[in-house]
């Protein structure tokens, strides 16, 4: 496949600053770039590739000025990260229109009284249980599980050997990948006298709403009552565990390895950095920012903050803890000198 730089340019709203001729038939990183690749520079920590990258094309900002001389065609954007993931996004939908699988499978269960809608895929060694709904144009990939009364809306994209129980609920325009358990078991379980554990039935259910992504191997507790919920254009990673009654916002992202205890919501907007920990019946504002391996131990009440550390502390604020945790040694000696001096005073 190919696309003259022209065609690109114009899709991405850029201008071009070189050989206006020139044909692309690859998207590479910049320290990966060849002849006929198309890369960008976004991240000014990379800057140093542009000037040596073999790659024909590289987008950048509009306010970007070269150090040195730069061999390849630029094209200049108000913002080079959006102006890739839309190229890429084109990319993509391209290679969809050659990916049109269709029908059932011979080698896949379907109930006879589950639905299936028009184009849908269903693989070999699926399994559509009783009751459930598959809307139009959704993929189902060999050794999914669909349990009873499950509905998968129109296009989402189920990976293999991904687990849905029963009544669970997923949006359209979703993807979900390979491995991911959506409404197992939430973590209920009361003490008895004898010391003993009598498991609390998880009646309800899991709710993913439109466009919301599911990473591999992550696991969506469904609800004791009620619904564990994902609203929608939420991103969830890999690894990432909700427990049950979780309330996930509009466009939040969570990174992976996090993990949400019971009945905590997030608002929209909010960002979870990578094996951050979030205690449990917590509300976390709209547009609030967690760095990794944070641990969340109150609620949080005013939009559009950034914390950090175990418990969390305002970001900055952390920063300068973590610049006087690092002069404690120093610190010590330091009063343990005085405390000798103060000694041979006396």
């Amino acid at each position: 496949m190919k696309w003259p730089i022209r065609q690109v340019a114009e899709l991405i709203n850029a201008n071009i600053e070189g050989d206006e001729t020139l044909e692309l038939h690859t998207i590479s990183k910049i320290e990966e770039g060849h002849e006929g690749s198309l890369s960008f520079l976004a991240n000014m920590k990379y800057e140093s590739f542009i000037y040596q990258t073999a790659a024909s094309a590289v987008i950048v900002s509009n306010d970007f000025v070269p150090k040195h001389h730069i061999s390849a065609t630029l094209l200049r954007v108000d913002d080079p990260y959006a102006a890739f993931t839309m190229l890429m996004q084109a990319v993509s939908q391209l290679q969809n229109q050659n990916n049109t699988k269709s029908g059932i499978d011979a080698q896949a269960f379907v109930h006879p009284s589950a639905k299936v809608g028009e184009d849908v895929f269903v693989g070999p060694f699926a399994y559509i249980g009783a009751e459930a709904v598959v809307e139009k144009g959704a993929k189902i990939f060999p050794f999914v599980y669909i349990g009873e009364k499950v509905q998968v809306g129109k296009n989402s994209v189920i990976h293999p050997q991904v687990s849905i129980y029963h009544e669970c609920i997923v949006g359209n325009d979703c993807i979900i990948h390979a491995g991911a358990v959506i409404g197992s078991d939430g973590f209920g379980f009361a003490p008895k006298e004898d010391g003993t554990f009598q498991k609390i039935p998880q009646l309800g259910n899991v709710v993913l709403e439109d466009e919301v992504e599911v990473g591999a191997n992550a696991t969506l507790d469904r609800a004791t009552l009620g619904s564990t919920l994902v609203k929608k254009g939420a991103k969830i990673d890999n690894l990432v565990q909700l427990a049950h009654n979780v309330e996930i916002g509009e466009n939040t992202v969570i990174a992976a390895q996090a993990g949400i205890a019971g009945s905590t919501k997030l608002g929209k907007y909010v960002m979870i950095g990578g094996q951050v920990g979030i205690v449990g019946h917590l509300n976390i504002a709209d547009q609030t920012k967690i760095d990794a391996q944070s641990g969340v131990n109150r609620s949080i009440k005013k939009q559009g903050q950034a914390f950090r550390g175990s418990p969390i502390q305002p970001f900055r604020q952390q920063l300068k803890s973590e610049v006087l945790f690092r002069k404690l040694e120093e610190l010590n000696k330091r009063i343990a000198q005085l405390e000798q001096l103060h000694n041979n005073k006396d």
